[in-house]
């Protein structure tokens, strides 16, 4: 009851970027249907930092894909930042998909010839309002912002993967989206490497205000959000305000340092 009711004073201070509406999608498969997502509502607003989990088959796929109008619903409403994604034609959803999101993934999905600052600029190329300069500005800062500004022309086999992941965050982050989307971001990395992301989507989230919305199938990472939405089966089985956010800054400098480390393994051999 006071998780509803904390939910019920957050959503009057902000408004709401996310809005589903009793959402469903359904596969043929085999000549059966599958009901990946079944009759779904929630909302998420301006500011918040959301995990969505579930264990395979779940379900959360599927809303990702729609979350971020790669998919569309096969009934239902999908509204983002108050327009309803199921009105929009292909051509026009495609756009308002590269204004209004920005996408992290697991694998990073950098080109691998291209700078860390030519990576960043990419989803501008696609605005005809942007000219080469702003579009290079923009770039700048949004690598300043997740602290790669000295790595601008490195390329991808020239960083670790913690760097990587930084700029595919510097490149969600550069057309001012209202949403970031982050499928298993720290998926592919270390622990260590992994608070240090959470680090920055808490700071993002805390400092500069980013809406968030993390996919993890880890409740370590979870525990870095705000709330958590938990999927079964294609519906929502839990859905709650976490009141005892980790910080990922005092986990990560809670860790000993990798020479300790190394001091340990030398010690015990």
């Amino acid at each position: 009851m006071e998780e509803e009711i904390n939910k019920t004073k957050h959503n009057k201070l902000n408004p709401a970027i996310v809005d589903i509406r009793n959402l469903r999608r359904e596969f043929k498969m085999g000549g059966e249907i599958v009901r990946a997502l079944n009759g779904i509502t929630f909302t998420i607003n301006s500011g918040e930092f959301v995990t969505i989990m579930g264990s395979s088959g779940s379900g959360k796929t599927t809303l990702l894909n729609i979350l971020g109008c790669l998919d569309r619903p096969t009934s239902g409403d999908y509204i983002l930042d108050g327009v309803n994604i199921n009105k929009l034609s292909k051509t026009e959803l495609a756009r308002y998909r590269n204004r209004k999101l920005g996408f992290v993934f697991q694998s990073y999905n950098l080109l691998p010839r291209t700078s860390a600052i030519e990576n960043v600029e990419l989803p501008l190329m696609y605005n005809k309002e942007v000219s080469a300069k702003q579009r290079k500005e923009k770039a700048l800062q949004a690598l300043e912002a997740v602290a790669l500004s000295t790595r601008i022309h490195h390329l991808p086999n020239q960083l670790s993967g913690g760097q990587q992941q930084r700029v595919a965050i510097a490149r969600a982050l550069v057309n001012d989206p209202v949403m970031i989307l982050a499928d298993e971001a720290t998926g592919n990395l270390d622990s260590r490497t992994s608070y240090g992301i959470m680090m920055l989507m808490q700071d993002l989230n805390n400092m500069h205000g980013k809406t968030i919305v993390f996919v993890t199938h880890e409740m370590d990472i979870a525990s870095f959000s705000k709330r958590t939405i938990t999927l079964r089966d294609g519906q929502i089985v839990k859905d709650a305000i976490n009141n005892n956010v980790r910080s990922a800054k005092e986990v990560l400098e809670s860790l000993p340092l990798v020479s300790e480390l190394s001091t340990q393994s030398n010690e015990s051999s």
